[in-house]
């Protein structure tokens, strides 16, 4: 694992969602990059219902091992120049796989994190009430609402834009915004980012331009694969959400 060289559906979406079986012979690779945007496999919190967030706790099961390197194998011959990840373990274990199978190293970056959800982490999921996490009928129903030593949403939003703007900086002109240089090597390709269910909803909502206060929240299995082609341009479009 590698520190980041980054620093610190709703209708109408450009997001492709695909299930893992088949996912390289239906979704084409472009000449523009696409993102890559991956759930990790299921999690020992996961099969009891605990509220994760930024708890590290938690590691794969290994019904979440197999579906990591289920999802991995697609991508098997695929042209990728970088795997980011958040730098949760969950996220991580999942990465690693994906790194084994790409041979490319894995860019831990905690701006990728889950929601913080502060006191509530390590409780029933089912057992939090929308009235503090901001969340009702797969909607967001508030997106300042923060649990106690915990995010709202628009504070993970505002976190996975920032990386995303950082990244599509680096991919479109090799150069971050404040001149980090892009690996040579990795100058070609698409990228992979490993993260967790609420990090991938946030970042489909802002590249797909849809702000905060109107994002969807609907469910987002382990190991789901999404991909959004040509998102450096999506970026161009849906970077003032952020202001």
């Amino acid at each position: 694992m590698s520190h980041s060289p980054l620093s610190s559906q709703d209708p109408g979406s450009s997001t492709e969602m695909s299930a893992i079986t088949g996912l390289s012979d239906t979704l084409p690779s472009g000449t523009a990059p696409a993102l890559w945007l991956v759930r990790h496999g299921e999690s020992t919190w996961n099969t009891v219902g605990l509220a994760q967030g930024h708890n590290d706790q938690a590691e794969l099961t290994s019904r979440g091992l197999r579906q990591a390197a289920e999802a991995a194998e697609q991508f098997r011959g695929r042209a990728v120049r970088t795997i980011y990840a958040s730098d949760l373990r969950r996220a991580l274990q999942t990465a690693a796989v994906f790194g084994k199978v790409l041979n490319l190293p894995v860019f831990a970056d905690a701006r990728l994190r889950e929601r913080s959800l502060g006191v509530l982490e390590g409780t029933a999921s089912a057992a939090i009430s929308p009235s503090v996490t901001g969340l009702h009928a797969d909607r967001v129903a508030d997106p300042d609402t923060r649990p106690a030593g915990g995010e709202s949403v628009r504070d993970l939003y505002a976190r996975a834009a920032a990386f995303c703007d950082a990244l599509g900086a680096l991919v479109t002109n090799g150069r971050e915004g404040h001149g980090a240089p892009l690996e040579p090597a990795k100058a070609a390709g698409d990228v992979v980012i490993v993260a967790h269910g609420g990090t991938v909803r946030v970042i489909e909502a802002y590249l797909d331009g849809v702000p905060v206060d109107e994002m969807g929240w609907g469910p987002v299995e382990n190991a789901r694969v999404a991909r959004i082609p040509d998102f450096c341009t999506q970026l161009l479009r849906t970077q003032p959400l952020r202001t």
